[in-house]
């Protein structure tokens, strides 16, 4: 049986995913810069905060804020858009994560800065440095080099707090995390795995495209289809789905007509 969609409420998320079978998804320096462009980059487009990231070689992790049930769209085109790019570059085929992403759901504040320094603190645990500072891919790296920070961190809750005083940035999110403490965040209440709800009914998404012909007509509704996905949950593979398309047809689609930003169909 398939799983079924998340219930997403206004709040803050600790995100993760690896690569199949635990598997590399970021090689060079290139890749990783990707994938931060193209977090930034649908973070605005879906009104996402993101507090901190940290990418490894096989996975990564988020710590970001929803005010509106985007993330599963949000996570979806992430993912996808970073394995075409993947799977392009190094001429590979088939699944680059392991599965859907998994997201734990964030209800007590006093958690936030112990999950902060956890994300932080990945490559000093996997002993690629000697100080959590030093990694590249990192957003104690961004927050401590202005000249590397993406912009999707302006909102975030420590450039809110300490702004560009680097010296109180670098002593909080390099305080060392307890080994219990971990082990509390991981098993705490404080930190519940995002449930999950019914599917969203596919059948009214198949009578969008009944009775058209026409390419452009299909074009247009297609993108009425995705940007009804903040209610619906009409993601670009179920439309792919549905029209007998590949998820790569559709994204190209949706592309162009954004572009163009044809009329809604009513």
């Amino acid at each position: 049986m398939p799983r079924k969609p998340r219930i997403e409420i206004p709040g803050y998320y600790h995100v993760l995913n690896r690569g199949v079978e635990r598997r590399t998804v970021f090689v060079e320096p290139e890749d990783y810069e990707h994938f931060i462009e193209l977090m930034c980059s649908y973070a605005r487009e879906f009104g996402i905060r993101i507090h901190n990231y940290c990418l490894m070689s096989n996975h990564y992790h988020l710590l970001l804020e929803i005010n509106r049930p985007v993330l599963s769209k949000y996570m979806r085109q992430l993912g996808m858009n970073y394995a075409i790019y993947f799977n392009k570059k190094y001429r590979r085929s088939g699944h680059l994560w392991q599965g859907r992403y998994r997201s734990w759901y964030v209800t007590d504040e006093a958690y936030l800065y112990a999950l902060m320094r956890y994300i932080e603190h990945n490559p000093l645990q996997a002993k690629l440095v000697k100080n959590p500072q030093e990694y590249p891919y990192s957003s104690l790296h961004a927050f401590l080099d202005p000249t590397r920070r993406p912009s999707c961190l302006q909102h975030s809750v420590i450039l809110q707090d300490y702004g560009n005083n680097v010296q109180a940035i670098k002593a909080l999110l390099s305080e060392p995390v307890d080994a219990d403490q971990l082990k509390e965040l991981k098993k705490s209440s404080a930190t519940v795995e995002a449930p999950e709800e019914d599917k969203p009914d596919e059948a009214s998404l198949k009578r969008l495209f009944d009775n058209v012909d026409d390419t452009k007509e299909r074009n247009r509704r297609i993108l009425q289809a995705y940007e009804q996905a903040y209610e619906q949950g009409y993601s670009q593979h179920r439309i792919a789905k549905v029209l007998g398309l590949s998820q790569p047809t559709v994204h190209g689609i949706v592309k162009r007509m954004k572009k163009k930003r044809a009329i809604p169909i009513t």
